[in-house]
């Protein structure tokens, strides 16, 4: 998961640049806080903490070693954080190793100065296909109450849409919608069960922060919403294929092909979209 600098609006005030790279970290925070208050959603505190401290740590040390600068901890919070959510295990290293895979994908994997794969769904993919008897997916669902849910999505949405960036989130939340009606008609489970899923705090990491990271999503807004669909239809052959790890692997897959096909087709452009942003300056906010 990272969500890197968004350019504020130019209408923003004046101190939205100077709270703008918290509001990720708080959006998260109140993820974390909610899902453990009410439904004890963390393996443990220890295992959580390994996980941040591992993406913190990893994260100033790759910064100043590969750029000479010191990092904003924004992206590493989160990346921590995200793994520490998603990551089930009775280990601890599961959680230290996806957190250093997670945050060196971000100084390895790189294509002309982008990423290519989040971070955060980089290191769960990875450790979820290669260790499957050792990790395990976060699967658990909120119950019956509807004010953990409307808290989140409220939140994030206002979040999201300061930032830019809702439309990416909407977008895969109507295509999943859709979609899960066709798989309800094909497996013949109910509509509403498989519609559900959405309201999971798996998924909502996955919505809020994985899919809408700017540093690797296409760079026009069209091409965002065409990706988010094709996460969500890449995610519904998966799961009728019965893959239950189908939303981290859809966009595993998805990413790392769009954005290549975006740095390809900008370079046979002459003047389309930037292909490479500046190091200097930019900021890394991440999703799970």
């Amino acid at each position: 998961m990272t969500a890197h600098a968004y350019e504020a609006p130019a209408s923003s005030p004046a101190w939205f640049p100077r709270v703008k790279p918290f509001l990720a970290p708080v959006l998260i925070t109140v993820i974390l806080a909610i899902g453990e208050y009410e439904y004890r959603i963390l393996e443990s505190y220890w295992k959580t903490g390994a996980a941040i401290l591992a993406s913190i740590g990893l994260e100033l040390f790759l910064a100043r070693l590969l750029t000479g600068r010191w990092p904003h901890l924004a992206s590493a919070y989160i990346t921590g954080i995200s793994v520490g959510i998603l990551v089930r295990s009775t280990h601890l290293w599961p959680y230290i190793l996806c957190s250093l895979l997670s945050i060196c994908s971000k100084y390895v994997l790189r294509v002309k100065g982008r990423h290519l794969w989040n971070p955060s769904n980089l290191g769960i993919s990875v450790l979820l296909f290669l260790v499957p008897e050792a990790v395990a997916p976060l699967s658990q669902q909120w119950d019956n109450k509807v004010w953990p849910v409307l808290i989140i999505f409220s939140l994030g949405s206002i979040i999201l849409y300061t930032l830019g960036r809702l439309h990416i989130t909407l977008t895969y939340a109507v295509a999943f919608a859709a979609l899960s009606f066709a798989r309800s008609q094909l497996t013949e489970n109910l509509w509403i069960t498989e519609l559900a899923l959405l309201s999971a705090p798996s998924y909502q990491l996955f919505m809020f922060f994985m899919i809408t990271d700017p540093k690797t999503t296409t760079r026009t807004r069209t091409r965002q919403c065409l990706v988010a669909v094709l996460v969500a239809v890449v995610e519904t052959l998966l799961r009728l294929g019965r893959e239950i790890h189908a939303p981290y692997y859809a966009l595993f897959i998805v990413a790392p092909v769009t954005n290549l096909a975006e740095i390809w087709w900008d370079g046979r452009c002459v003047g389309g979209p930037p292909t490479q942003q500046k190091n200097k300056e930019s900021l890394d906010l991440q999703t799970p």
